[in-house]
């Protein structure tokens, strides 16, 4: 279900609220969507910004744009609705907030099941809270439909009582408990949101530690970040070359029978050929799939020949 290769470099919050925003997002060279009725709804806008979001579904243009649904917790009064109209949208994943426990996640998934869900709806867990991080390595082992976890830096730091300083330190600890646990059960994982839209220089150096740190990519909250989370989650053309060239190498002394092969001086291993192989997937996948009637957003025609 998890699918870690599929580009996920930069995936945007979207207002379920606003239609001129769910419209706009049809031509935005973002790998995915989160259509959002949970924290940027207001409660008396919850019931509306469902129509508004199955509407805009409905109507389609998205592309091969990977469509998450975060839904309003289980306990709260739209939390049941919520997960009732995900199990008839065309989308592919639901995206559960605020996540502490296994129970809960099994719990907002029986109903969807119950109403003829889709084998292939996966299951997106945020963690935003200490609870959420110490119950981490659980939680990504809580069901075949799980996918992605998705960090919430911002309340998460709040919890923490913590300084939201540009380095991060205060979150290293939860960020490499995250990472592990959805390592170890084949996950992907997702760095949470920059929010000075008014520092571009912290926006870009943060895309940078995450993508260091080992995540597949970063959560937005304004299209005006895409492009520097894309460019920090792809390998560059350099890199994609290096990777071919390892990969090439490798393969000719397999073939006389060495495990092992120096290129450029460096020692090449098997452990080497999977990381390139996945890093050269990473970028050429990022670049064919994220389409709008069929036309690639992201990336040149010259940067497509360069990468394939």
């Amino acid at each position: 279900m998890s699918g870690i290769l599929r580009p996920r470099r930069s995936v945007l919050y979207m207002p379920g609220s606003n239609p001129r925003a769910l419209a706009n997002a049809r031509s935005l060279p973002a790998d995915g969507l989160i259509l959002d009725l949970e924290d940027a709804i207001a409660p008396d806008r919850k019931e509306s910004a469902r129509e508004v979001v199955a509407t805009a579904l409905a109507e389609g243009g998205y592309g091969q744009r990977e469509l998450v649904l975060r839904v309003n917790a289980l306990d709260t009064p739209w939390g049941r609705a919520d997960l009732a109209a995900a199990a008839t949208m065309p989308i592919n994943a639901v995206l559960l907030p605020k996540v502490e426990s296994v129970d809960r996640i099994r719990e907002s998934i029986l109903l969807p099941d119950a109403l003829g869900a889709s084998e292939r709806l996966a299951v997106w867990c945020m963690l935003e809270t200490p609870l959420g991080i110490l119950y981490a390595r659980e939680i990504a082992a809580a069901s075949p439909r799980l996918a992605a976890l998705v960090l919430g830096t911002s309340d998460l730091t709040k919890d923490l009582h913590a300084v939201a300083s540009r380095d991060r330190l205060p979150l290293m600890t939860s960020f490499g408990l995250a990472v592990l646990a959805a390592r170890a059960h084949g996950l992907a994982i997702l760095d949470g949101v920059h929010l000075d839209l008014a520092d571009n220089d912290g926006l870009a150096a943060s895309c940078r530690q995450g993508s260091e740190l080992g995540f597949d990519g970063k959560t937005l909250i304004h299209p005006k970040q895409i492009g520097p989370a894309n460019a920090a989650f792809a390998p560059s053309v350099e890199e994609v070359e290096w990777s071919r060239r390892i990969i090439a190498a490798h393969a000719e002394a397999a073939a006389a029978g060495k495990g092992v092969v120096l290129v450029d001086g460096r020692l090449i291993e098997n452990l080497h050929v999977q990381n390139a192989r996945r890093g050269s997937c990473r970028r050429n996948r990022a670049t064919l799939r994220c389409r709008v009637s069929d036309t690639t957003v992201p990336a040149s025609v010259d940067t497509l020949r360069r990468a394939v």
